[in-house]
């Protein structure tokens, strides 16, 4: 098991490009059509994955485009608290900044979970290349993106797909999540540009439902994920399998395919949702820092599974688990036998 594909001592383990929400929530399982008031909190997916890896113990730094106002600062104040960098935020002092929203309503079975997007011009929409620190290429071990940034603009594309070019020129390991949403480009529009970007990918992460109907990969799950490193090149393919039992119990596991060998464990069965939005940034946040501080691939899918797990019971998008609660969670996953229900 050789990870040596991976840059060691840099100033950052991983370093993330994308956009940061507000989001706003109803109080618990309250419809948006009924609720008077809402939860405010922040999220985007890079900034789950960096942040959620930050708070494990790995050093990390988001690249994002915020507006100069309070709310700028609120989501800002966030990043800080999530253990991230916010070295390579830029600020929009125009006319027209603004902070991208949504909406997250909570589900009971049958009424499934929601979400309105009100993103449309936010102001990393506008984010160019010209207004990035050039200092930060080469400073990173991986640069992580997801197609999210990649479907919010034209503009911000070009943007984005240079930054990754810059950052595997200058040695920094490439992560992509595929992370599809249906409702912020096409299934045709999104694997156009993401078939272009794959030669770049060394750690790639899609699901098996994704890789099916998006990208339109046919087999077993174990060729489709044989497949993006034989046609692309990609070194390591992660993929996530959930299933929802109801919309506050799921079912979640992984397999990792690398050098050969596919890497995987049983299921977490029955886990409690609390709020599931940022789950799969969770599990991908534990991956990476699996790889690239502990650097041992099993450990890193054991990581990554627990991550997620646990993530499903918190509220708000960003993880706030510690390494020694994952390990501790890992432990108890791995015991046979009766178990206390406590932690004392």
């Amino acid at each position: 098991m050789n990870l040596d594909f991976i840059p060691k001592d840099k100033e950052f383990d991983m370093v993330g490009m994308g956009e940061v929400m507000l989001r706003l929530s109803p109080d618990g399982k309250e419809k948006i059509s009924q609720s008077e008031t809402f939860d405010k909190n922040a999220g985007g997916s890079e900034l789950n994955v960096v942040s959620g890896a930050a708070m494990l113990g790995a050093r990390g730094a988001i690249i994002t485009k915020l507006p100069q106002s309070k709310v700028g600062r609120f989501v800002r104040n966030k990043i800080r608290y999530g253990n991230v960098s916010d070295d390579y935020i830029v600020f929009d002092d125009t006319p027209e900044k603004r902070l991208g929203i949504y909406y997250y309503e909570s589900g009971a079975y049958p009424r499934k979970s929601s979400v309105i997007y009100d993103r449309a011009h936010s102001s990393m929409t506008t984010l160019r290349l010209s207004e990035l620190d050039p200092s930060m290429y080469g400073k990173t071990s991986v640069f992580h993106i997801s197609s999210i940034t990649l479907a919010l603009g034209t503009g911000l594309r070009e943007t984005a797909l240079e930054v990754i070019r810059r950052m595997k020129e200058t040695g920094a390991v490439i992560s992509f999540d595929v992370n599809y949403r249906a409702n912020l480009w096409s299934e045709e529009e999104a694997r156009s540009v993401i078939e272009k970007i794959f030669p770049m990918i060394d750690i790639l992460f899609v699901s098996e439902e994704t890789s099916r109907r998006c990208l339109q990969r046919t087999g077993t799950l174990e060729e489709i994920m044989k497949g993006y490193t034989v046609d692309y090149g990609c070194k390591l393919v992660a993929t996530t399998r959930r299933e929802a039992i109801s919309p506050t119990r799921h079912n979640f596991g992984s397999k990792i395919y690398f050098d050969g060998q596919f890497y995987e464990e049983p299921s977490y069965n029955g886990i409690e949702v609390v709020d599931r939005v940022g789950s799969g940034d969770a599990y991908v946040a534990g991956v990476l820092y699996g790889l690239v501080c502990r650097r041992d691939v099993q450990h890193a899918l054991e990581i990554g599974n627990a991550l997620s797990a646990v993530k499903n019971t918190i509220e708000g998008d960003m993880c706030a688990s510690s390494i020694k609660e994952i390990e501790s969670i890992i432990r108890s996953h791995k015991a046979e036998g009766p178990q206390s229900e406590m932690e004392r």
